[in-house]
Formats: structure tokens, C-alpha cells, sequence
């Protein structure tokens, strides 16, 4: 039988959004092989980690993608990434945490991309003066990481009921970056 990564990978993230000090025994264990299996594929769990931040920001791109940037306002915009996004939340929410993922010269550049894309969003709702211009594109964008991170741990713990997961996080982060004098 071949080794279905995606599987690995999706049981991981699934485990490790819920626990993340989650054990290779308990990753294996999750996706159904073992420890062995696990090992062959992902050599430890950095390794595992880093194919989960690769998953992760496939899935971002995907939602970027999907959620047409560059269309309409850019409120509309924003809502449309966050429920693109959402299910791909909890493994954001997990890789937020991995403090390795986001230093020195070793950070994929994927990151990267992303943050250019959501930023240029936030600038142009400023320059259409949609969004406040005291709150820094960068500011909007690390404030958008973080309420997607705190919804799906909020989600994940039943403190917060799915279907509103979208409307909670643009409703305060659109809340407090909209515009009120224009």
C-alpha cells in the first residue's frame, strides 16, 4: 500500500492544531501507520513541520487566490479571504506558533508572498479610503494573522461556534480598521 502523504499530513495537521506538543508516536498513530512509516517519510518532526508550512501556504495562496484581491472594495475582499481561509484556519493557527518557521535566512518565501499580497490589500483599501491610515498595511495584515489564529483555537475548543468564525474576525478587525470620518 502506498504512503498517502496528503493523509500523513492532514491527520497531522489535525492532531497537532488540537495538541500541538502532539509526539511522532501520536502523529503516526493519527494518520494510521507507524512510527516507522512516519520516520521513513518525515526524517523528525521539523521535517514534518516544514511540509506542513508547505501545506499551509498552498492553502493560503489557494484562499488568496479564490478570494479575488483585487476585486470590488476591499472590505468585500477581506470577508472573502477569511471564509476562503477558514478551512485551513486551524493549521494556520498551529504554524503561527512554530516560532522556527519565521526566523533567520530559513523562512520560506511563500511567507513572503502572502504577507506582499495582504498588505497591498490593506493599501489599497487606505488609498481608497475604505481603511483608516494610522494602522500600517504591515499592522493590518500581522493584526489579520492573529485573529485567524485566535478563531480557530476559539473554534477548535467549541468556545465558539463554527459558522461564525468569518463574521467574529472581519467584523472586529473591519470594525476597527474602517474609516468613520469619510
Amino acid at each position: 500500500m502506498a504512503l498517502d502523504r496528503d493523509h500523513v499530513l492532514r491527520s497531522a495537521a489535525a492532531l497537532l492544531t488540537r495538541k500541538s506538543t502532539a509526539t511522532m508516536d501520536e502523529v503516526a498513530k493519527a494518520a494510521g501507520i507507524s512510527r516507522a512509516t512516519l520516520h521513513r517519510r518525515f526524517a523528525g518532526r521539523d521535517a514534518l513541520v516544514r511540509a506542513l508550512e508547505a501545506l499551509g501556504i498552498a492553502e493560503c495562496e489557494a484562499a488568496l487566490d479564490a478570494a479575488r484581491l483585487d476585486e470590488g472594495p476591499a472590505g468585500a475582499a477581506v470577508h472573502r479571504l477569511v471564509a476562503a481561509i477558514e478551512p485551513a484556519a486551524g493549521l494556520l493557527a498551529f504554524l503561527y506558533t512554530e516560532n522556527q518557521l519565521f526566523e533567520g535566512e530559513q523562512q520560506n518565501q511563500g511567507w513572503a508572498r502572502i504577507d506582499e499580497r495582504l498588505t497591498a490589500l490593506f493599501r489599497r483599501g487606505q488609498e481608497a479610503g475604505e481603511f483608516r491610515i494610522d494602522l500600517t498595511p504591515v499592522w493590518l495584515t500581522e493584526a489579520l494573522y492573529a485573529l485567524l489564529a485566535s478563531g480557530a483555537w476559539a473554534v477548535s475548543e467549541g468556545r465558539v461556534a463554527a459558522k461564525d468564525f468569518t463574521y467574529m474576525i472581519t467584523e472586529l478587525l473591519l470594525g476597527g480598521a474602517r474609516r468613520t470620518d469619510a
